[in-house]
């Protein structure tokens, strides 16, 4: 299941040690932001897009590598390159 569930990502259940999985938050001057992620691969196809939650959460499990994270909220679109390992979690903060 892709997205964070309202009130912080919830991993029970998961086996973090077999799953890649990139989460964080998207934030305008520290406030949770409404919109969506999107999940590019290296060359920049796109592959998956969650709907933040209402405390501005997102989540994808994905393959290990190279990946940028676009951020659409209102009035903004944010591109972030993150590099994600097998059995880490790789968070980010986006600010928009």
């Amino acid at each position: 299941m892709c997205g964070a569930k309202a009130g912080g990502p919830d991993l029970a259940g998961v086996d973090v040690a077999n799953e890649t999985i990139i989460q964080g938050s998207v934030t305008r001057n520290d406030e949770p932001v409404n919109g969506y992620v999107r999940l590019l691969d290296e060359n920049g196809e796109f592959t998956a897009e969650v709907p933040t939650s209402a405390t501005g959460q997102f989540r994808f499990f994905a393959r290990p590598g190279k990946w940028t994270l676009r951020a659409l909220v209102p009035g903004a679109t944010v591109d972030r390159q993150v590099v994600a390992t097998q059995g880490e979690f790789t968070e980010v903060a986006i600010a928009v």
